[in-house]
């Protein structure tokens, strides 16, 4: 198994923290729709994940294949972390 540094970790659980955030907004928006004030919330932690999943991969290679994510040379996927292995 390929080891990491501690802060992979912590990076990773930045992700996942703003991930559940985004997740329980989409859950509460389905059903009021209109709450401005939780579409802005929404709409912010949106940018945030991406300025998180931006700097984790910059640092750790991408954390998905398929297109969602960039890859720099040679071809990052194989040598990166597969989920299953953090």
């Amino acid at each position: 198994m390929k080891t990491v540094p501690s802060s992979y970790y912590v990076h990773l659980q930045q992700l996942q923290e703003v991930d559940f955030v985004i997740l329980e907004l989409t859950l509460y928006l389905d059903t009021h729709p209109n709450d401005i004030e939780s579409i802005k919330q929404y709409n912010h932690y949106v940018k945030e994940r991406h300025k998180l999943k931006e700097q984790f991969e910059k640092n750790y290679g991408p954390l998905t294949n398929f297109g969602y994510s960039y890859t720099k040379q040679p071809w990052e996927w194989k040598s990166s972390p597969w989920p299953w292995q953090v």
